[in-house]
């Protein structure tokens, strides 16, 4: 038989659960916007509107503040955004690789386009070891291993040395744009036909409204 909680526990259990969520809430658009460093713990319980224990109660250091940011940033931004978006605008593996740049482009072309979180991430903790660097470096592999079952699903021979090659033009389009050319998706999914071709794997060009 369970026994049920006196109604104060649920009210506590409630604001503790909506306080944590303003806190995540606000720490991934800060970290997002600005990157980890240059965020202080400060800002993020003034932004939250919490005070500063009910953090730490929630993360006990900004270290762990951080690593639950790249791991909501996985999730929202990796495979709910640009992994749904890519598989929904291409019909085969091929198509949705350059859809890649596709919703790429419209990302760029955002007043509140923001860059690589989790390449910001690496630049900031360069320490070899560092646990924000080391989940930074594994989030970027999820990507990679996104391409590469897409590649793999395509036929390309070498999936593994594809997918790095593509994920290098993904990333060095996110740094041309955020250096201000918009544009660079469109280049980079030229490179991207071309290295489709070489794998011999046909795709369309993909479509040039934004649904």
């Amino acid at each position: 038989m369970r026994t049920r909680l006196p109604a104060h526990h649920h009210q506590s259990a409630t604001r503790s659960s909506g306080a944590r969520e303003r806190i995540d809430r606000t720490a991934y658009e800060l970290f997002s916007r600005h990157g980890i460093r240059a965020v202080g713990i400060d800002t993020v319980v003034a932004r939250a509107g919490v005070a500063k224990m009910t953090l730490y109660r929630h993360y006990p250091s900004k270290e762990d503040l951080a690593l639950a940011f790249l791991r909501r940033r996985e999730e929202l931004w990796t495979r709910s955004w640009l992994q749904r978006k890519a598989k929904r605008r291409g019909r085969t593996p091929g198509e949705q690789l350059l859809a890649i740049f596709d919703v790429f482009d419209r990302w760029f072309r955002r007043s509140d386009f923001e860059g690589c979180a989790f390449a910001k991430a690496l630049l900031e903790h360069d320490a070899p070891g560092h646990p924000v660097r080391n989940a930074a470096a594994a989030h970027i592999e999820t990507i990679r291993a996104f391409v590469k079952q897409l590649a793999g699903e395509a036929g390309v021979r070498d999936a593994d040395r594809f997918a790095r090659r593509w994920q290098m033009v993904m990333m060095g389009s996110i740094v041309s744009a955020y250096a201000g050319d918009r544009d660079a998706a469109l280049r980079a999914k030229e490179i991207g036909l071309l290295l489709l071709a070489r794998e011999g794997v046909k795709a369309a060009g993909g479509r040039s409204s934004w649904t």
